[in-house]
């Protein structure tokens, strides 16, 4: 295994251009063009260089924000997230809410499965003893995003008041 000595960085190697450093990043996992356009200006190209680069890995559909974003979606499902965390991350991407709305009806999820699935991990199978109990099983349910009807039913907590209690 070959080391680089300490602070030697990248010096002495020529900067790969932001087509080469985009496709690098799509190599790892799918991006929005918002994620790599601020990725490259970030790594210092410039934002002609960079919409320039994302252009082209577009044209060859190397990237795709329809592709990515139904990833997105399949892998925050996945991972246990509830809608509006879905929705705000999708969002922070630039995917339009018309958009939004279509990835989350074709995903087919049922929430309440989903939510109830999260507190079984989470916390076993054992119910929860106490009121403080379900209040703080169910901020974790309202910070992975599901909505407060759905903490509300899988908790019996009241939603509420807990929403309260973070403020």
């Amino acid at each position: 295994m070959k080391r680089r000595a300490s602070g030697s960085g990248d010096r002495g190697r020529p900067k790969r251009s932001a087509y080469d450093k985009a496709l690098g990043l799509l190599a790892r996992r799918e991006h929005s063009r918002r994620e790599l356009k601020t990725k490259l200006q970030l790594g210092g190209y410039d934002g002609e260089e960079s919409a320039a680069a994302v252009d082209r890995l577009g044209e060859q559909h190397y990237q795709d924000d329809e592709r990515f974003a139904e990833a997105l979606v399949r892998s925050r499902i996945t991972q246990g997230y509830g809608p509006l965390r879905l929705r705000v991350e999708l969002k922070s991407h630039g995917v339009p809410d018309l958009r939004i709305r279509e990835l989350l009806d074709a995903a087919e999820v049922d929430w309440e499965v989903s939510a109830a699935t999260q507190l079984r991990r989470r916390y076993g199978r054992t119910g929860a003893a106490d009121v403080s109990e379900r209040a703080r099983r169910a901020q974790f349910l309202l910070r992975r995003g599901f909505p407060a009807a759905t903490v509300r039913s899988v908790t019996r907590a009241d939603v509420d008041e807990v929403a309260d209690d973070d403020a």
